[in-house]
């Protein structure tokens, strides 16, 4: 016997019977059905009672221990199934699956269904206005392959990615809830903030098997048709997320029908730092109200709301696709179909999940009523684009098609208000199935059966007193008095005899009798048969359906931007294939509708002459919000959406980069200094002349000329070697020198007004360079003591007249200064301070003569 088994020895069958099931899912709560119950025990039990709040108790002994136990009912686990996952756990559901009455021992069970958050597809426990995605990253020699699976819509996604900086912002994009990443995976910081991370063993990334996983799945002899052979690293990591949705969901899963390969050059790149700046679809404070997509998304639908999130975050490059968007929702607000659509893609719902969870059989019948009210209401949906004229919106008609078929037969199957689960019977409407019709019949009117044949057998007996009924213990029976018993017919067997009758069987009767005992389980038997066929009779379609419920999610996000147009007063941009942003009027989309206050609007003029915008003004003058605005109405433009301005014309944009604000990252032993410089790098790295750059406080982290002497190479770098089109904010003053040696660089400021001691902004964008800081008057504002503003002040005059420099970090006249002047008066600094360091005493010559030489390198 080996030491398991001897283990196992110790225990009782049942908890033998437990530990053998948690044994091959030691990593996942198991919820063992036990009864009414899910029963947890030992760790399980422990954990449950913590992460659910639940009361933690104890089943005798087993091995000679009390058994930690914690349960929760089975009607009610969907509710605790979701703090699980939403907690990053992964639950394994086991169910009795042997009968009881013929059971020796424990009743056999095993684990039909894995639970995981990455894998959710019930409704009760996902967010319908989010897309849940599970993702795998595989880490080779050239890069990464990333591949993320929406298990709940059947969405495929593999892309390759070359450095850890585009793995960081797809990670920021798709937002995975689970995550499988291979165990030599070097990179682990960049994905500690992912919640349920998978480490996986390396052999479940070789590259044969996944390949034959992913050929499996989509019953394909090669992958030439997905276009995808030359993505070797994200096969692997799409292979190996294959298999394990396979392995949790333990069924056919024929909605993942086709992957597709994201060309990082089709959308404008966004890295991380300026998806978190931008605040796109989650706030800096974690939140989904105060962004971007919380002021676009009016959609209709949850489909539609998640497909707008996804463009939010994939901002196409190619012009034409752009401007068919363009064009798709100028028809749609022109003609009011914006309006006139919304109804029926209101009744449309989410059939994208619903048709996810048809095939894998998981779908309730209420899921199936409303897919039958969608596709009741897709002709409507027709007649109203039948008049379009706009290509887009032609195509999505198309994609919208019929299905007629398929709508008469869950007409015909499917209640009207079916309950909430097939187990409760009552879903397949009267008149469907004969036999079903016939054993309901049996179970509902026993009654009038019996009343037809007591009126029978009186007349074809002649007796009298001769009754039909029914008891519990005897079943059903002829009843006759006993002095009437010698005319009974030979056919009646006799069944029991009492004191003044006698009770009486015959063999129509014994049939019904077994039919009617028998027939509410024999018709929910049937009926759950009957809804079973009904997935068969979908599937051939699914393709065909899922192609109407992507069309319909587009459709709802172009009537949305239409309705966003005329209620917010955007306007539509222009795309031109020569370089610049033309804003007029620009307005922060954002800002704009939560300010108590009148929006200022503002203009951009960015171009060939004019590529670089050197911009001050005073903290809180509006720097940040204009330099925002400028890159989320390229942005819009870029999704298909109208944009908040007068007008706008953008030219070809491939990146957009954003340094604005910064915060420690001590986890990894980054200060506030290191995280600006980190992100600064990567701008200077990557970015192009068709880039946009926001710019913030550079070099604000460190001392004055060690933080000057990097903004001022940082804009002469972007301006000169770069030529990326640049917001560059800031409070040195002396950049404003930066436009009398570089043509293309221009300075604008955000004026205000001093009214004694206190302050107007007056949020307008003005040319030229800003002529204070008014530090002294934001610091009031602020709630600084008056005493120390007073102390400020006089500090701030004395200053001003020790040298010319004048306190450098304010907006003091231009010094004129150049760059190969700003260098010196920092190595001055730095000679000044190695002197001072000295100590010439305690030098022998050999050391000083060191020392001597070092000085000569500090002055090369």
């Amino acid at each position: 016997m080996t030491m398991v088994n001897a283990e196992l020895e110790k225990h009782t069958p049942m908890m033998r019977q437990y530990l053998t099931l948690k044994a091959a899912h030691p990593d996942m709560l198991l919820f063992y059905r036990m009864g009414d119950f899910y029963e947890l025990f030992y760790d399980d039990a422990k954990n449950a009672s913590e992460l659910l709040g639940i009361s933690l108790t104890a089943r005798g002994k087993s091995g000679g221990d009390p058994i930690p136990m914690a349960g929760i009912p089975y009607h009610a686990v969907e509710g605790y199934l979701a703090k699980l996952v939403h907690q990053g756990e992964s639950v394994a559901i086991c169910e009795q699956i042997g009968d009881p009455a013929t059971s020796k021992g424990p009743v056999e069970r095993k684990v039909v269904r894995i639970v995981t958050p990455g894998t959710l597809t019930d409704e009760a426990l996902l967010q319908e206005r989010q897309d849940n995605l599970l993702a795998a990253i595989y880490e080779g020699k050239q890069g990464f392959g990333y591949a993320t699976l929406d298990v709940a819509s059947g969405r495929f996604c593999i892309i390759e990615l070359d450095s850890n900086e585009a793995l960081e912002a797809e990670l920021q994009r798709t937002h995975p809830v689970e995550l499988l990443y291979n165990e030599d995976f070097s990179q682990v910081n960049i994905i500690d903030n992912v919640k349920g991370r998978r480490r996986r063993p390396e052999w479940e990334f070789d590259y044969d098997t996944c390949i034959q996983s992913l050929l499996n799945q989509f019953g394909t002899k090669d992958l030439h048709g997905f276009g995808i052979t030359d993505a070797r690293l994200s096969l692997q990591a799409a292979g190996c997320l294959m298999q394990y949705v396979k392995d949790t969901q333990r069924t056919a899963l024929p909605h993942i029908n086709a992957i597709t390969k994201m060309n990082p050059n089709d959308s404008i790149i966004l890295d991380a730092a300026t998806r978190r700046n931008l605040e796109l679809t989650i706030s800096l404070a974690g939140h989904r109200e105060h962004t971007l997509a919380w002021i676009l998304d009016n959609t209709a639908t949850p489909m539609g709301s998640r497909m707008l999130q996804r463009w939010i975050h994939q901002p196409l490059t190619h012009q034409d696709n752009i401007r068919s968007r363009h064009q798709a929702v100028g028809e749609l607000l022109d003609t009011g179909l914006s309006h006139d659509l919304r109804s029926p893609l209101q009744v449309l719902g989410d059939i994208e999940r619903i048709l996810a969870r048809v095939a894998l059989r998981t779908a309730r019948p209420r899921d199936l009523a409303r897919l039958r009210q969608a596709l009741a209401i897709l002709p409507e949906l027709q007649q109203l684009l039948s008049c379009a004229k706009a290509p887009h919106l032609q195509r999505l008609r198309s994609l919208l098609g019929e299905f007629p078929a398929e709508l008469e037969l869950l007409s015909r199957a499917i209640v009207d208000n079916p309950p909430v689960l097939i187990r409760d019977g009552g879903v397949i409407r009267d008149g469907y199935h004969a036999e079903l019709d016939e054993w309901r019949q049996l179970s509902t009117g026993a009654t009038d059966y019996l009343e037809q044949l007591e009126i029978r057998e009186k007349a074809n007996t002649g007796i009298s007193t001769l009754k039909v009924g029914y008891n519990r213990v005897h079943g059903y029976y002829i009843e006759v008095s006993r002095l009437q018993s010698g005319q009974v017919p030979l056919s009646y067997q006799r069944r029991q005899t009492l004191k003044n009758t006698e009770r009486y069987i015959t063999p129509e009767l014994k049939e019904y009798e077994e039919k009617v005992l028998s027939s509410q389980g024999r018709a929910l038997t049937l009926e759950k048969q009957l809804w079973e066929a009904l997935f068969d009779q979908l599937l051939p379609q699914l393709h065909l359906l899922q192609d109407s419920a992507l069309a319909s999610a587009q459709l709802d996000v172009l009537a949305n931007f239409a309705e966003r147009a005329e209620t917010l007063n955007y306007c539509c941009p222009v795309l031109s294939d020569e370089l610049g942003i033309h804003i007029e009027a620009g307005r922060h989309p954002v800002v704009e509708r939560v300010s108590k206050d009148p929006f200022i609007a503002n203009p951009v003029q960015l171009n060939e002459q004019r590529r670089m915008l050197i911009v001050t003004g005073p903290n809180m003058g509006g720097k940040s919000t204009y330099m925002r605005q400028t890159a989320l109405i390229t942005l819009m433009a870029h999704i298909g959406s109208f944009v908040p301005a007068q007008s706008a014309t953008i030219g070809p944009i491939d990146r957009i980069f954003t340094r604005i604000g910064a915060q420690d990252d001590l986890a990894s032993g980054r200060s506030t200094f290191m995280v600006e410089m980190t992100e600064t790098a990567n701008i200077l790295h990557n970015a192009t002349k068709n880039s946009l750059v926001l710019m913030d406080e550079i070099g604000r982290g460190t001392s004055t000329y060690d933080g000057l002497s990097l903004a001022w190479s940082a804009a002469d770098y972007l301006a000169k070697k770069l030529g990326s089109m640049t917001l560059f904010a800031t409070h040195y003053f002396e950049l404003t020198a930066l436009p009398e040696q570089l043509a293309q660089v221009k300075n604008v400021h955000l004026d205000a007004i001093e009214h004694g001691d206190t302050i107007a902004f007056m949020h307008a964008v003005q040319e030229g360079a800003a002529s204070k800081s008014y530090g002294l008057q934001v610091a009031a504002l602020a709630g600084v003591p008056q005493s120390v503003i007073r102390a400020a002040s006089l500090k701030l005059k004395e200053l001003e007249q020790q040298d010319h420099h004048k306190e450098p970090n304010s907006l003091s006249p231009a010094t004129n200064l150049s760059l190969e002047q700003l260098q010196k008066i920092n190595d001055i600094e730095q000679i000044e301070n190695y002197l001072a360091a000295l100590d010439p005493d305690s030098l022998s010559p050999r050391q000083a003569l060191a020392k001597l030489y070092e000085l000569k390198a500090l002055m090369a």
